[in-house]
């Protein structure tokens, strides 16, 4: 099973359930961590990691 089939999964179980305020919670945990996967090992780790 791949990531986006997962991702998808997900937001069609928040759509049957009518838990529409879970998904920008859902967003914002998948922007927030796609973002640290991506700059793991760049030099602006020091600085994303000084934000939380």
């Amino acid at each position: 099973m791949s990531k986006s089939s997962t991702i998808k999964q997900l937001f069609q179980l928040l759509m049957e359930k009518k838990a529409w305020w879970l998904i920008p919670m859902v967003t914002v945990f998948l922007l927030v961590g796609t973002l640290l996967v991506m700059t793991q090992g760049s030099a602006l780790s020091p600085f994303i990691y000084a934000l939380f």
